[in-house]
């Protein structure tokens, strides 16, 4: 089903360019007559063909989670028989804004956006609302918009909270009065979500600051002062060297809470490197990317916070065909899924600079060496290959 809307000002401009040609030349042929006819015509039964196009613009496919969530995505949505255009940015947010720009042209219904920095789609979403195109902000917040219909994510907060309380057990800091140091790697500051790790987590640990039970050496606790463009592995292993070299000569270091697994293999790498005590280093994370799955079972890396990507990418479908076929879209939609994992709707969380948005939030997990066999390949979404390598599930 092609949106009507953008299918009637196509056709607008197409007849007023016919129009406009008309008067240069008087002597309108009746094969000028026909093509205007038959591109009506094809215009019109494209709007009735019955078909659902949907968009789906994932930020980049260098994080491991991106390319996951563009496959769920694309398989949930094929299985309605809806059409799909499924685009990967690059990390240049130009290139996002033409990709998205150019579903709009291929009268998508509706578009699934993940931004690469969420303030800057504006323009491009203005225009997929004038058309009539649909917009749900796929696990990052867009932000300075009206046009953003719904948000589907896992509580980002939440996250944040289970890596600083996973330190606060694993450090035992209720049951002694030590003082531990811990070091704090946050995500890339163009990322909304990044700001919601790093609250649940410094919220969390702030009693402990306060009561003298946790001290930062390098004094790095600032929201960008640790920030990670990017989300880079290089930049976090570089900034994480720099500290090591700086201030843990001596010094011991018991945590760093890194706010997701492509930072964490930085940390880690770091840490075999550069960290020349003999103590083990409470490393946190966050994706349950292969690479730190590997790092929890071999003890380099202490846990990661997952989230089912499958079932945000089940939320995101059912949302969908709610909103282009008629359902509850509230939180009915929840009450009548039948989901089997954890969901909650939420108005008041997530302001984007000019509304509340309403908001599917899934709840994850926290994984460490006791539960992650568990979790991740007792339920198939992990195995092993002939090679003895951790693939991912069928």
């Amino acid at each position: 089903m092609k949106n009507i809307n953008f299918i009637f000002l196509s056709l607008m401009w197409f007849t007023l360019l016919i129009t406009g040609c008309g008067k240069a030349s008087t002597n309108e042929t009746s094969a000028d007559k026909e093509a205007v006819s038959a591109v009506s015509s094809s215009l019109v039964n494209r709007a009735d063909d019955g078909r659902i196009i949907v968009g789906i613009s994932m930020p980049d496919q260098q994080l491991e989670r991106w390319n996951r969530d563009g496959a769920f995505l694309k398989s949930e949505f094929e299985k309605y028989g809806y059409e799909v255009i499924l685009s990967f940015a690059d990390n240049l947010i130009d290139k996002q804004i033409s990709e998205l720009r150019n579903m709009i042209d291929e009268g998508v219904d509706l578009v699934v956006v993940s931004a690469i920095d969420g303030g800057t789609l504006s323009s491009v979403l203005d225009e997929a609302s004038q058309a009539g195109v649909k917009v749900i902000a796929y696990d990052r917040l867009l932000m300075d918009t009206d046009v953003v219909d719904y948000y589907v994510s896992f509580d980002n907060y939440i996250v944040g909270e289970l890596q600083a309380k996973y330190i606060i057990d694993a450090l035992e800091l209720d049951a002694s009065d030590e003082t531990r140091n811990i070091e704090i790697v946050t995500g890339d500051p163009v990322d909304n979500n990044a700001r919601y790790f790093y609250n649940g987590e410094m919220d969390t640990l702030a009693p402990y600051f306060e009561e003298g039970k946790l001290n930062i050496v390098s004094r790095q606790k600032d929201f960008y002062v640790t920030a990670t463009g990017t989300w880079s592995t290089e930049i976090a292993q570089q900034r994480m060297q720099i500290i090591l070299n700086s201030y843990y000569k001596h010094n011991r270091l018991d945590a760093v809470v890194c706010a997701n697994d492509s930072t964490a293999l930085g940390v880690v790498n770091a840490i075999k490197s550069d960290y020349s005590q003999d103590n083990k280093v409470i490393v946190t994370g966050q994706d349950a990317d292969v690479k730190n799955v590997y790092n929890i079972l071999s003890g380099n890396q202490s846990m990661t916070v997952f989230k089912a990507l499958e079932n945000e990418a089940i939320v995101t479908v059912d949302l969908t065909r709610a909103v282009l076929e008629g359902g509850f879209s509230d939180e009915k939609l929840i009450e009548e899924s039948g989901w089997d994992f954890e969901c909650r709707y939420d108005t008041t969380s997530y302001n984007n600079g000019r509304k509340n948005v309403k908001s599917y939030l899934l709840i994850p997990k926290a994984l460490d060496s006791s539960n992650i066999k568990k979790e991740l390949f007792d339920t198939g979404y992990y195995t092993y290959d002939s090679n003895g390598n951790i693939v991912l599930g069928e």
